[in-house]
């Protein structure tokens, strides 16, 4: 007998046919059969076969039932190139099969499409990818990955082929494909082997087609524990100081793509303990954690972080997670909330963590109620690793380093080379620099004075712990570089 575990999902699909698995007797295969099933079809699944087949006719219902069920762990019910992927045959190689443009619009289905796109998420996966860009040109379909915070050309493909991967892609995301002028957002949920993965999806109209944006979020993501985060001693033990109060504001700063969903995410789970009422209003809901009520923005209904925290603070909770202050009435809502005796958690988008205090000054949050309910200020940047199989001693008289540690001594130090293993990009995976400012009785003093962020940034990191600090210690240390730090960090560098 020949036949594979299953049929491809666009043959089951068209012609009514699903493998149902070994007929009674052991020496055939039972198959199960749409009402339109194709005779056809069947007759050369029996030649393939080269055995019985015991012919099952289900209800059209039920056998719809039946193939959603088989098909269920493959990426929207395509074929296995995600797993063949997995297994060791790489995005290059499937660009080589790649029929020529002609061939593949002209082609009866959809199946080249489905495996370039399960290919690319595949290669995005295998990459650790944050963020898969399709972007459409005049004189190509460019593809990019964004691998550690940087992007890098994955592939580079025929101009005609955009429409045909836009439209397969707002498909599996359940997008409107006839609509073309507008934004749209949507959402893909697969599995690699045993890896979840969500895809968030999002389209941009352009000169020359729709622009794509995937963000990979793999589930395991949403489970980190504060002590995987690599935060110092100090940092950790200035967090859970804010964590066990019974009340007050806990705020994360810092641009886009710095980690601030990850912070709050291993902080939700260390007050995940089974005795307190922890609800969330996101946008979106990244990750979902079991024990914790998550409540997605939905700006079309007017559901917004405003609305939503005005609602789950009528639910009973003891802890509140907002995803972002981003207005005053959000601000103000969850000061008030601090007050009356919740702990509060949320994101600003501020360069430092003192500037999120001015911030909310800036959104009419009063100095005096600022003082009483901020616990703590959490500010934090990602910067590359370097490869610790290749990395290299450098010079000590680097002008980066000597703008780094300004005027301290400048320890050895290494740069990224480049090997096989790393890509040949010299760095390795990211890690998080820090600075934690812990809202003490000077600092207080100082917030009701509304002393301005000199005064107050003086006064926080009078014996250090900046993000500099933090990513001098981290070069001494050989994990990172000075360019790195420098990079994300660049508008300290005169503290």
């Amino acid at each position: 007998m020949s036949l594979p575990g299953r049929l491809p999902y666009a043959f089951a699909r068209r012609h009514g046919l699903l493998l149902a698995g070994p007929d009674d007797a052991g020496d055939g295969v039972t198959v199960w059969l749409h009402p339109q099933a194709h005779a056809p079809a069947l007759a050369e699944l029996r030649r393939v076969a080269g055995c019985a087949l015991q012919l099952q006719p289900l209800p059209a219902e039920l056998f719809d039932q039946q193939l959603a069920r088989v098909y269920a762990d493959s990426v929207d019910g395509g074929d296995d190139s995600v797993l063949a992927l997995e297994a060791g045959s790489g995005l290059e190689a499937l660009l080589d099969d790649l029929p020529a443009a002609a061939d593949l619009l002209a082609a009866a289905d959809d199946a080249p499409v489905i495996r370039l796109i399960n290919g690319l998420i595949a290669e995005g996966a295998r990459q650790g990818a944050s963020d898969i860009h399709v972007e459409p040109f005049e004189s190509m379909l460019r593809v990019r990955l964004r691998v550690d915070g940087v992007l890098r050309t994955a592939a580079s493909l025929p101009p005609r082929l955009a429409p045909l991967l836009v439209s397969r892609i707002k498909v599996m995301a359940r997008l409107d494909i006839a609509e073309k002028r507008v934004p749209q957002d949507g959402r893909i949920s697969l599995r690699m082997g045993n890896q979840a993965l969500d895809v968030r999806v999002s389209t941009l109209p352009a000169r020359d087609g729709e622009r794509v944006v995937l963000r990979l979020l793999a589930k395991q993501a949403g489970t980190l524990e504060l002590a995987q985060l690599g935060l110092s001693p100090t940092v950790a033990a200035r967090l859970q100081g804010a964590l066990a109060q019974p009340n007050g504001i806990v705020l994360v700063t810092g641009p886009t793509g710095s980690g601030k969903t990850t912070t709050l995410y291993a902080a939700l789970a260390a007050l995940n303990d089974g005795q307190r009422n922890i609800l969330t209003v996101e946008d979106p809901v990244e990750y979902a954690i079991d024990g914790i009520g998550q409540t997605p923005v939905n700006a079309k209904v007017g559901m917004s972080f405003a609305a939503g925290l005005r609602a789950i603070l009528r639910q009973d909770p003891d802890v509140v997670m907002v995803g972002e202050i981003r207005d005053v009435e959000t601000a103000q809502i969850a000061v008030q909330a601090s007050l009356t005796g919740h702990l509060v958690l949320s994101t600003v988008h501020t360069n430092d963590a003192i500037g999120a205090i001015t911030r909310l000054r800036d959104m009419g949050s009063e100095s005096f109620l600022l003082a009483s309910t901020l616990r703590l200020v959490l500010a934090q940047r990602l910067v590359r690793r370097l490869c610790p199989q290749c990395r290299q001693p450098c010079a000590l008289d680097d002008p980066l380093a000597a703008r780094l540690f300004a005027g301290q001594p400048v320890p050895p130090q290494f740069h990224a080379a480049g090997c096989a293993a790393c890509e040949h990009t010299g760095h390795s995976g990211r890690m998080a620099l820090y600075e934690a400012v812990a809202i003490d009785e000077p600092l207080r003093r100082l917030i009701v004075a509304e002393a301005d962020e000199d005064q107050l940034a003086a006064q926080a990191f009078a014996e250090g712990g900046t993000l500099l600090d933090a990513g001098r210690a981290a070069v001494a240390a050989g994990l990172t570089c000075a360019s790195e730090v420098l990079r994300v960090a660049r508008a300290q560098a005169g503290r």
